[in-house]
């Protein structure tokens, strides 16, 4: 029997977020049913090696075009469509993060299944159209939280809820020999705060530095910002850190390839997301603090409050620094016992409902649906 070929397009790897999410679904599939196969524009990025080390087939190709002008957009739709027609695809998955239609179009063309994961709440403005156009054009639309069904396709039958998984046996391993609170200066007494994000403005991590700096606690606390500042955004919360003169207490680490290891000797995770944009989908960096049985506070936005729904005194509102405050200052008030307890349930929660074999099991529930 053929195995089913799935061409997995995604426009490059220079951030690992979405290209990690991809490749861990990948590694997973029952080899001996499907056939995975990777497109992206160019081999550029900090993820590619990983992922051309992981073996398997690369195309290097531009598999979607503007539509504008409509007769020249539709001449590209169809030098993109016979170029995945000489793959022969029978299913292609877009991890393509824009409202882009003419990758479906030339996918139709070529006469495969065609579908996308939608990996973030943007909708509106001037792509509001094209979001339709794709989501028109897709055979199946995977969903990674309740509220894009709801505020996005309440009557299609095509969604597919399949939030982000975790590796749990990656996680549950003991890192503490690989960081210290000494490579920062700090106390080993120090009850590290940390936040893990792709520091751009919808991440609100303003908040949480406002926050922390109106903390009244007299426990010794850090906190820890991990994250590319190597931008606008970054230099904005470099110089609010320095305004507040709160250089000595809080780091930022810049990229760290050893989140794992930063989390384990870290106390409370924080995740403050804004309520606007793109917000969140499936936010793993929640998902990885929570599989390191970690007290984890989030926004409640989309996603994070998914995640967090047995857990709801774990939300704050998004953007309210006075109420985030007043949450952090309850987490370092919790009795070791009353911590671990609910660190246990965090950790059996994220276990039972978030583990990286469930989502990639409905994923290959999907494909067989899509090919009946």
């Amino acid at each position: 029997m053929a195995k089913i070929k799935i061409l997995y397009t995604i426009p490059n790897f220079d951030t690992a977020g979405s290209g990690k999410a991809m490749l861990n679904i990948i590694q997973r599939l029952d080899k001996d049913i499907f056939s995975p196969e990777i497109c992206c524009f160019h081999p550029r990025g900090s993820f590619f090696k990983m992922v051309e080390d992981a073996g398997f087939p690369i195309h290097l190709f531009q598999y979607t075009a503007p539509m504008k002008p409509r007769i020249r957009g539709l001449y590209k739709v169809y030098q993109i469509a016979r170029f995945l027609r000489s793959i022969k695809p029978d299913i292609i998955h877009s991890f393509h993060y824009s409202s882009d239609y003419s990758e479906a179009l030339a996918a139709r063309l070529a006469g495969a299944r065609w579908v996308f994961t939608k990996k973030n709440m943007n909708w509106g403005g001037a792509s509001k159209n094209s979001w339709k156009l794709r989501s028109s054009l897709a055979n199946a639309i995977i969903v990674q939280n309740k509220d894009m069904i709801d505020e996005f396709y309440p009557h299609s039958k095509k969604t597919a809820l399949i939030p982000r998984g975790v590796d749990l046996d990656q996680f549950k391993k003991s890192t503490t020999g690989l960081f210290s609170a000494r490579e920062f200066g700090l106390p080993t007494d120090t009850k590290i705060i940390i936040s893990v994000a792709n520091l751009v403005p919808v991440k609100g991590i303003e908040t949480l530095i406002h926050s922390y700096n109106n903390l009244h606690t007299r426990q010794k606390t850090h906190l820890l910002i991990v994250g590319d500042n190597k931008n606008e955004y970054g230099e904005e919360l470099k110089k609010l850190v320095n305004d507040l003169s709160l250089n000595h207490r809080i780091t930022f680490t810049g990229k760290r390839s050893d989140v794992a290891s930063l989390l384990e000797r870290s106390y409370l995770f924080v995740l403050p997301t804004l309520n606007q944009g793109r917000k969140e989908g499936s936010p793993v960096a929640v998902l990885e603090a929570m599989a390191k049985s970690k007290l984890v506070l989030g926004s409640r936005i989309p996603g994070i409050k998914d995640q967090l729904a047995a857990f709801p005194f774990l939300l704050f509102k998004a953007g309210d620094s006075p109420e985030l405050t007043e949450k952090i200052e309850w987490a370092l008030t919790l009795s070791p016992p009353e911590y671990r307890e609910i660190t246990e349930k965090i950790n059996h929660h994220v276990s039972e409902f978030y583990n990286i074999n469930m989502e990639v099991k409905r994923h290959e529930t999907l494909y067989h649906k899509l090919l009946k």
